[in-house]
């Protein structure tokens, strides 16, 4: 089942002259989870936005196409509307922490106080999120005295625990050490797995081919790619593309060690090549 349906998209802000988005097109299943990598300002901040409504509900500007989000077109459908089906977490968690919210566990619950839960159900959701984003410890903390990384990841908790059908992550790992930043993709494996559709704008590649069942690779506002990882990071322009393949897939290309058709993109599939070679 198609959950994401991006036909034709443009998009351009208000008093700019060259497109943000130009002729997007693309199409998500139930589930998937899907990469979005690219040079700075080849547009996938504004597709994130555009997968949410805030452009063009917000950000106004001139647009053209069609968003669909697990059947709602999002040209014609409220922002609040467009919240109870996606759901979107920033790079900078300050712009999603209310203020208003004493505590770690009550930040979390916020979203599911405006959708009218029951307490009992409102308990479940909050525990299972922070559990799953491993800041359960802190639940009774101020969300200010958090720091970068863990408020990063209650921002997460407090979108997961309102279950939408989407979530749009715009490079949610930034300001995570390595652990954090795989307890952050374990999760979305895991949401992944109980049917959740993720999209998720990253730059650390390693994590992208592991996790993401394909990759969409912007530049200029255009789709340039849309494909699996091994298919992606396989292809000879990548440096035009301002894209990097991950580190394994480097030193198989530089050995001409394939798995298949393709270079391996993962740590697994290195090995196996490599093991092979000797």
């Amino acid at each position: 089942m198609k959950k994401v349906i991006v036909e034709n998209l443009k998009y351009r802000y208000p008093a700019m002259k060259q497109l943000a988005l130009d002729e997007i097109s693309f199409e998500v299943e139930e589930g998937e989870k899907i990469g979005v990598i690219g040079r700075n300002s080849s547009g996938k901040s504004t597709l994130c936005q555009a997968l949410v409504g805030l452009t063009p509900h917000f950000y106004k500007g001139t647009y053209g196409g069609r968003v669909i989000v697990d059947g709602l077109e999002i040209k014609h459908a409220t922002v609040s509307e467009a919240a109870l089906k996606v759901g979107i977490v920033f790079q900078n968690p300050f712009t999603q922490v209310t203020g208003a919210k004493l505590t770690v566990y009550e930040e979390v619950a916020f979203g599911l106080e405006n959708m009218g839960l029951s307490r009992a159900e409102m308990i479940e959701k909050v525990d299972r999120a922070l559990h799953l984003l491993n800041i359960y410890p802190f639940r009774n903390q101020n969300p200010f005295s958090l720091s970068g990384g863990q408020m990063q990841r209650m921002a997460i908790a407090g979108i997961i625990a309102m279950r939408p059908s989407i979530i749009v992550l715009d490079e949610p790992t930034s300001q995570l050490d390595p652990q954090g930043t795989e307890e952050v993709f374990s999760a979305m494996d895991e949401l992944s797995a109980e049917g959740m559709t993720v999209v998720i704008v990253e730059h650390k590649m390693e994590k992208v081919a592991q996790y993401c069942d394909k990759i969409l690779v912007m530049k200029d506002g255009k789709r340039a790619a849309f494909d699996t990882p091994a298919k992606v990071f396989s292809r000879d322009d990548l440096s035009e593309l301002g894209v990097c393949a991950p580190v394994y897939t480097n030193i198989c290309k530089a050995l001409g060690k394939k798995e298949g058709a393709y270079y391996p993109v993962t740590l697994a599939g290195a090995a196996r090549v490599l093991g092979a070679r000797r």
